[in-house]
């Protein structure tokens, strides 16, 4: 396998992390953590989890046993809380610092996430937070919306299997590891959406085929792809996908 990542699942155990009417960051965390790692999985990587039950860790611990198990990445997902409920709402990743493949892939985890409905508060610095400090490897943490703000909670809830496929497509893209393409060899295309939920694929495509975009879907690893066009050259793909942005659609080209 190319890379091995270290998933780790926020709090846990006695520690319940944030939590509002009830809802306990450390459940939130698990759950989506676990969601991730399995597309991870189905795509290749190799994934170790600090969790995959209630239980308690402290910082420092987990970042020991990244440190131990020699992992190439290690992702932290956590929600955010305010100090007055529905006061702010949005994702935003930490890092050590504003630098290098870690600083990518939390711009690229935030851009996908953006793109299923959160605001987009961008990266921030956070040296002091031990899990960023202690890992010896690139490592972001994210701040999956406000666990105290109604707004992110619904997007959270509804939209639970594509905030777990944006994470993994941030990761993948930083990687460069976007999966099979439907075009021929030598060939591009434009992805417009990767899903689980092939309904959602389905959506999508019939979307762009109304507005004449010579949409696709295929179904590869688990996962429903919709591609715009198959092209010979990577400035004739650039094109159409500078044509799908200005639509308003997040994409990424790949190669056959």
């Amino acid at each position: 396998m190319p890379y091995t990542i270290m998933l780790d699942a926020g709090h846990g155990g006695r520690d319940p992390g944030a939590v509002y009417n009830g809802r306990q960051e450390k459940d939130d965390s698990l759950a989506l953590t676990l969601a991730v790692g399995e597309l991870l999985q189905e795509r290749g990587i190799d994934v170790l989890y600090t969790r995959t039950t209630d239980v308690y860790e402290s910082p420092y611990q987990k970042a020991m046993e990244a440190n131990a198990a020699g992992v190439d990445f290690f992702i932290s997902i956590h929600r955010n809380s305010s100090p007055e409920a529905n006061t702010y709402s949005g994702v935003e990743s930490l890092v050590y610092n504003k630098s290098g493949i870690k600083l990518e892939m939390a711009e690229n985890i935030n851009e996908q996430l953006e793109a299923v409905g959160f605001v987009n508060l961008g990266v921030k610095e956070r040296p002091g937070l031990v899990v960023l400090r202690r890992t010896r490897m690139p490592a972001v943490l994210v701040e999956v919306g406000f666990i105290n703000s109604d707004t992110d909670n619904m997007l959270f809830d509804d939209n639970f299997d594509d905030i777990a496929l944006g994470i993994a497509e941030g990761i993948l893209d930083t990687l460069q590891l976007t999966g099979e393409s439907p075009s021929t060899p030598g060939s591009y295309t434009v992805q417009a959406g990767a899903f689980r939920n092939g309904a959602y694929a389905d959506r999508l495509q019939q979307e762009l085929l109304e507005q004449d975009f010579p949409a696709v879907t295929s179904q590869n690893n688990g996962l429903y792809r919709v591609t715009v066009g198959t092209y010979p050259t990577l400035d004739e793909a650039a094109a159409m996908e500078r044509r799908l942005k200005r639509a308003g659609y997040q994409t990424v080209i790949v190669s056959g």
